[in-house]
């Protein structure tokens, strides 16, 4: 992979629409901007650091986004406990962010497989949410609490991390090569 594909057109919200096709439009939109902030870059720009000391990278959100993705569709909503971390384990919980794998290596020529990862999860997502409605409570618990949390929650929560993160993401494009907006 020389650079990061371009990324599929984002649609804007709606401003009227029902509850759950704005909870949708929403994170698609928020899902698209990611992968918008990525496009075009080559695997070691994705890879280039904020600001020391922090490992926060395009490619490390692109991770963490993948394992956010499989942690509260998969195994909270779905209580797919076959659903483990890719990136993070119990010797590094950010692994995803700080960039190295299980294995211990990062090499640039890993992203086409970590961007297959995240479309993988994305879908997976996907196809978990359209099967419940908002009030449906999950199968899984989450980890700290322990807590059964509802399809709505895992809505809000996830337009809250996307949004959270493209905050990070428009920083961090505009380091590496000087783009802003959208």
């Amino acid at each position: 992979m020389t650079e990061f594909p371009a990324a599929p057109d984002r649609v804007d919200p709606p401003y009227l629409d029902g509850e759950r096709a704005a909870l949708d439009a929403w994170l698609e939109f928020h899902r698209g901007t990611l992968l918008h902030k990525c496009a075009g870059l080559s695997p070691e720009q994705l890879g280039e650091r904020s600001v020391p000391p922090s490992a926060l990278s395009l490619r490390g959100l692109l991770r963490h986004m993948t394992e956010v993705e499989r942690a509260w569709f998969q195994r909270i909503i779905a209580g797919r406990d076959d659903a483990g971390d890719l990136y993070c384990g119990p010797d590094d919980p950010d692994g995803d962010f700080d960039g190295v794998g299980r294995d211990g290596d990062d090499p640039p020529a890993a992203v086409p497989a970590e961007l297959a990862a995240f479309t993988a999860a994305v879908e997976a997502s996907r196809e978990v949410a359209a099967r419940g409605s908002l009030d449906e409570l999950s199968l899984g618990r989450t980890r700290r609490k322990r807590e059964q949390v509802s399809l709505r929650w895992v809505y809000l929560h996830m337009i809250e991390e996307y949004a959270r993160h493209n905050g990070h993401a428009d920083l961090l494009r505009e380091r590496i090569d000087g783009a802003t907006g959208d």
